[in-house]
């Protein structure tokens, strides 16, 4: 059988060595067996041939779609590889979601390398669908497949030395592997003691000072750039400094911001402030490679051809990508093809009643706390506003932007988690959704409880989605994988994802660019300072209830 040998020319980018030069690579199999230099330096009618760029940190399900969907999209912007937590569907699934992850995954060109989801479920105080207990974590990182611990959320355990938390913290120092942090607002004394516990990474920073202490104690920054959570302008003059132990991540990316960029993107926009390209690239495409010593190669003799041909180094426009030696995407096409799956889920509530989101007043009640979201970040403010009151039960203000929020619990039937919240801004109807991290209960925003429930039992209806509804009319995309993904063509995924994200801003009003992503943020409780869990409304600087809901 004849070899895959091919070779090809163009301006050839040394990363470390900071140089360019025009020169021909020998392509033997899935590897690089020689790289020639022609002339000293690059050519200005040809494009550049440099290492394929990874996101350091993605939940692949915050895409709506399964890995093999996500690959098909994420190459055509030249990514070659990721850092996948797969800490979503684990929350939903277990083990066998894990499973699931790797081995579709591995069904496709795209070099995924998961983690160990260390904190399923991620507190107490919510319900999850399952648990990753210290046994799991150990059988897990036993695995080739797995290649860290994943994002150690629970960072008050790790601060107050849980035994369960410093276990799975030992597992992966047992075994080798890197352990990633979650510590947002973590400074000086407190960050230097998470640190200290072997954790080596943290995404959360929203602050250049939060992020100099953390690189201070030995910590590498992960600037993220996701689809809700956006600290890229806060942090990335930091790069010119520290790039040898910064990256780049997008946390989490939707459908339709995926089709449009990736990793690439992040690249432009940090060249266009001025930061070195040299840097900029080892960001993207050495660092993470380096760090979690992944199966990638970076454009060495005797590394896997894993490759990308560029425009130019300004704004990186993806000509081609290789992974293996394999062209697997050219020009906006894509030569992936999709993976038949079997989809795996756990949903088992029943539809509800408009009265079920009905909240009685307390008596002389005239204040209500009040969930504030902000624009491009998860973390909340804590408000408290006047109660708006009618026979006797506590509505909405919508002239005030003061909207319903609910939670309710999608593993078995319980009674609802009811609070509010400002800053989604829709004028009209309801949003839902059971993408709602970490533990995927049904979260949904709207100006009546006709409106709510008429959302939430769509998604019920079909065991998973996002849905929004206005007078008139109702839209859903169901995702049946997990209730968190999409089993069709990702491509397809992005354009009915535009279409309900368009249906929310211009038909019921919303504000937020992007309000399902910020809504599937609203139950995080390890993101202070207010959130809403199916089991109540919960403090994350205190880490405690303010109010709490009685379960059946």
């Amino acid at each position: 059988m004849a070899k895959n040998t091919f070779k090809i020319k163009g301006n050839i980018v040394d990363i470390l060595a900071k140089n360019i030069f025009y020169g021909e690579i020998e392509i033997v199999e899935n590897k690089i067996f020689a790289i020639t230099k022609i002339h000293h330096k690059a050519v200005e009618t040809e494009h550049y041939i440099l290492p394929g760029f990874i996101d350091s940190h993605v939940h692949i399900e915050s895409s709506m779609l399964v890995p093999s969907e996500f690959a098909k999209l994420a190459v055509l912007h030249g990514t070659v590889g990721t850092i996948s937590d797969p800490h979503e569907i684990a929350n939903v699934c277990g083990m066998e979601g894990i499973r699931f992850m790797i081995n579709n995954g591995n069904q496709v060109p795209l070099k995924f390398h998961f983690g160990a989801p260390s904190c399923v479920p991620a507190t107490i105080f919510e319900t999850a669908g399952a648990e990753i207990n210290v046994q799991d974590v150990e059988e897990l990182l036993a695995m080739p497949d797995i290649f860290y611990l994943s994002e150690m959320m629970n960072f008050p355990g790790v601060l107050h030395g849980d035994k369960d938390v410093l276990a799975k913290i030992n597992a992966a120092k047992k075994a080798g592997k890197p352990i990633d942090g979650h510590a947002p607002g973590l400074r000086g004394d407190t960050a230097k003691k998470y640190i200290d516990t072997g954790i080596t990474t943290d995404h959360e920073c929203f602050t250049a000072e939060e992020a100099l202490d953390k690189l201070k104690y030995g910590m590498k920054i992960l600037i993220r750039e996701g689809s809700a959570a956006k600290n890229f302008d806060a942090l990335i003059n930091l790069m010119h400094n520290n790039w040898e132990n910064m990256m780049f991540c997008s946390d989490d990316k939707h459908p339709d911001s995926l089709a449009e960029s990736h990793i690439n993107a992040l690249c432009a926009r940090a060249v266009s402030k001025g930061v070195d390209v040299f840097k900029v690239l080892q960001a993207a495409c050495i660092n993470p490679v380096l760090h979690y010593h992944m199966l990638v190669g970076t454009l060495n003799v005797g590394d896997t051809a894993d490759f990308i041909v560029a425009k130019d180094l300004i704004k990186f426009d993806v000509v081609q990508t290789f992974i293996d030696g394999k062209m697997v995407a050219e020009n906006g096409k894509t030569f992936i093809k999709t993976v038949p799956i079997v989809p795996i889920n756990k949903f088992n509530c029943t539809q509800k009643n408009s009265n079920d989101f009905a909240l009685l007043a307390k008596n002389n009640q005239t204040e209500i706390f009040v969930i504030e979201a902000l624009e491009g970040q998860l973390i909340t403010n804590k408000l408290r506003k006047a109660a708006t009151i009618k026979n006797g039960f506590l509505i909405p203000n919508v002239a005030e932007d003061i909207l319903k929020i609910v939670v309710i619990n999608r593993y078995f039937d319980a009674p609802i988690a009811i609070s509010f919240i400002k800053n989604i801004g829709l004028k009209h109807g309801a949003i839902a959704s059971s993408v709602a991290h970490d533990s995927h209960n049904i979260v949904a925003v709207g100006v009546d409880d006709e409106s709510i429930c008429e959302a939430v039992n769509m998604i019920i209806k079909e065991k998973g989605g996002v849905s929004a509804v206005s007078k008139n009319e109702k839209i859903i995309l169901p995702l049946s994988v997990a209730g968190l993904m999409s089993a069709n063509d990702g491509f397809k995924i992005a354009e009915e994802y535009t279409a309900i994200n368009n249906f929310a801003t211009k038909t019921l009003g919303s504000t937020m660019e992007a309000p399902f992503m910020t809504l599937s943020f609203m139950a995080l409780l390890v993101i202070p300072s207010l959130k809403l869990s199916d089991k109540g409304l919960f403090d994350g600087e205190s880490f405690s209830f303010i109010e709490k809901v009685g379960l059946a």
